[in-house]
């Protein structure tokens, strides 16, 4: 038995979903409301004997314990089973005694940094020294309440304060110095406090827990206005949002987060009663901190200094944002007829712009109703391209006409819905005065004159000979992906084109083979597929390494006796010599489709008891759940459709109407 298999065996899924969910008993299996979205008919069902759940309304999502836990904190894999071991009661393994160490000293440093925060913290509620301190916060608009959630502290104007108070705490200067807390100077060793009469600021991970913190002067003149910790092995600015772990439940039921330039303004705004309002620390954004909030939201707000529209550091800032979340993909012909795909905008950027002279914090506390309104009012991020793009352009110029389009029509096609996208693009052609064939036609001569991608080099067939084991459907369509990566474009490629969604994690109800999955997916992203296998061998985890091993040794051909309708179905493979690489891809897309149709019964099953229930209760709302039962239905007939395309017999049913 495997570690996650041992932390599913002693926690029950009903137990544990009930601490966040109110469970109603209904026949086998228990349902309630959706944690994950606002409804009032219950759509969210647990299945005690399958230690699984699933939502049937507007999430349409499930799986098991892992997969609860990771969408309801955010976690990645790796954090849930931490939490989830320690739960149960679990010892994980270690990779080596080395990463063993790490850890430990992961933990010392923490320990270390809530000591600082409760000492700074006691000395500006109570140190005579800390009246300055007191008196700017009062200045800010911050209560008592703002002061104690954030921990708001104060360092002593003393070059050793800190460091004698944790020595006395049994902490050793090597250790404060590694933490960010002291400095140690490069000519003789020695070390002084790095925070000195300061307002500090606790910054805090996206689990809550102090990773570093941020120090404001209450010196009129002082200068720099804000330190912040120095890049350690728990602070990286790049993947910080302040805020983030106090904004998360808001942003979640909102599915809108508005980023920020200041701690003053997040803190603030959570005062005010708005609570999804975060900050990127002092940085560009960056692609994690977009990852992180698109998760849980759906429109990312950026607020924005009205001096700096237009100027290309915030444009870079919207690139970014750009590629961060451009994670949806359409399939597109190219004039040759051969199809690819390309990315298309999947979150709603939008843009709030800050009237002149007007911060968020000034805003907030002067005018709470407007700041509601600015943040109704931001505009898409295509207009806000427009506005930045086209501002003190001549375009009587020609030639500023093609700058103006060259700039905006990539940004144009990245829009995913194509109602909107041709809105934009007929806006474009009426500003700059051209016909939109015009624009269509430089777009498709600037995709033709791109480098054409490499292709990928053809994958090694597992050894004949390899251990034979019995696996299932799922765990066998991930083997074959893990051992042949380039075959997931194909299988991708023939999904969408049955009219499917590409392969997805949900597809895999497992965690550690949806986690391993999403590891592929963004191997696949970054490298070429010929190197995935290598790097994935390096770069996983020691549970999810584990596991990858195991699929490897899988054998050749699916030996489950207990699923024979889709083993029927699939193509097995020859027990030795070469397999080419059209068999490999014929056989893994019919499992795909296999394992989608095995799902969606299920499911389609799971949701008929659903109704029949509500059915019998007063004052159920049965729309949302008729209309995902006739979203199966379409999917599963597309299903159907694409199997029986995949046979003979089948195309000949095709094509005589029979399917």
């Amino acid at each position: 038995m495997n570690v996650v298999d041992e932390i599913k065996e002693r926690l029950d899924i009903v137990d544990f979903v009930s601490r966040h969910v109110q469970l109603q008993k209904t026949g086998r299996n228990y349902k309630g409301l959706c944690p994950f979205h606002s409804e009032r008919t219950p759509s969210f069902v647990v299945f005690p004997e399958t230690q699984t759940w699933h939502c049937f309304g507007a999430c349409n999502e499930g799986g098991d314990i892992f997969s609860f836990v990771m969408k309801k904190e955010g976690w990645d894999f790796r954090t849930a089973l931490e939490e989830l071991a320690q739960q149960a009661g679990v010892t994980l393994q270690p990779r080596t005694p080395e990463r063993a160490a790490e850890q430990e000293q992961y933990q010392r440093l923490r320990e270390l940094l809530v000591e600082a925060t409760t000492y700074f913290h006691n000395l500006l509620l109570k140190a005579p020294q800390a009246e300055s301190a007191r008196a700017y916060v009062a200045q800010r608009g911050l209560n008592s309440e703002t002061v104690e959630r954030f921990q708001l502290g104060y360092s002593l104007d003393d070059w050793h304060a800190l460091e004698r108070y944790l020595e006395s705490r049994g902490y050793e200067r090597a250790e404060m110095v590694q933490a960010g807390l002291l400095v140690e100077r490069e000519e003789d060793g020695r070390t002084y406090d790095r925070f000195r009469g300061r307002l500090m600021i606790p910054i805090r991970d996206s689990r809550g827990r102090v990773v570093g913190f941020g120090a404001r002067t209450l010196d009129p003149e002082g200068v720099p206005k804000y330190i912040n910790s120095p890049q350690t092995p728990l602070f990286d600015k790049s993947r910080l949002l302040f805020g983030f772990s106090f904004a998360r439940p808001a942003i979640r039921a909102m599915e809108t987060a508005v980023i920020v330039e200041g701690y003053m303004d997040v803190m603030q705004a959570h005062q005010a009663g708005f609570t999804n309002v975060v900050a990127q620390m002092g940085t560009a954004l960056t692609e994690e901190h977009l990852r992180q909030l698109h998760r849980y939201a759906r429109r990312i707000i950026l607020a924005l200094d009205p001096d700096a529209a237009g100027s290309r550091a915030t444009l870079r800032g919207l690139d970014v944002a750009r590629e961060a979340l451009s994670d949806a993909w359409e399939p597109v012909f190219d004039p040759r007829g051969l199809l690819r795909y390309e990315s298309r905008l999947g979150t709603d950027l939008r843009v709030l712009t800050l009237p002149r002279g007007w911060d968020p914090d000034d805003l907030i506390r002067d005018d709470p109703d407007r700041w509601a309104a600015l943040v109704e009012e931001a505009v898409p991020l295509v207009d806000y391209y427009f506005a930045a793009v086209l501002e003190g352009r001549e375009l009587e110029d020609p030639a500023e006409k093609s700058r103006a389009a060259q700039a905006l029509l990539p940004i144009i096609h990245e829009i995913a819905d194509p109602v909107q996208r041709d809105h934009y693009l007929q806006k474009l052609a009426r500003l700059l005065r051209v016909d939109e064939r015009t624009l269509l036609a430089q777009w498709r001569g600037r995709r033709s004159r791109r480098a054409p991608a490499r292709r990928p080099a053809q994958q090694p067939v597992s050894e004949p000979g390899a251990s034979r084991r019995r696996l299932d459907l799922e765990s066998y369509c991930l083997a074959r992906l893990v051992t042949h990566p380039a075959l997931l474009a194909d299988v991708d490629a023939a999904l969408v084109q049955a009219g499917l969604d590409p392969l997805l994690p949900g597809d895999f109800e497992e965690s550690h083979n949806r986690a391993l999955f999403q590891a592929l997916r963004r191997a696949l992203e970054e490298r070429e597929p010929d190197t995935v296998p290598a790097w994935l061998e390096s770069t996983l985890e020691p549970w999810l390494l584990e596991h990858l091993q195991s699929l490897r040794t899988l054998d050749t051909a699916p030996l489950l006796l207990s699923e024979p309708r889709w083993l029927r179905e699939v193509r097995a493979l020859p027990e030795s010599g070469e397999v080419s690489e059209e068999k490999l891809r014929e056989d893994l897309v019919t499992s795909v489709l296999r394992l989608r149709e095995r799902h969606l019964r299920q499911r389609s099953q799971e949701l008929r008891f659903l109704i029949q229930e509500l059915q019998e209760e007063p004052g159920s709302d049965l729309e949302m759940p008729r209309r995902t039962m006739r979203a199966y239905t379409q999917t599963l007939q597309r299903l159907q459709r694409a199997l029986a395309l995949r046979s003979p017999e089948g195309r000949w049913r095709v094509m005589s109407g029979q399917v």
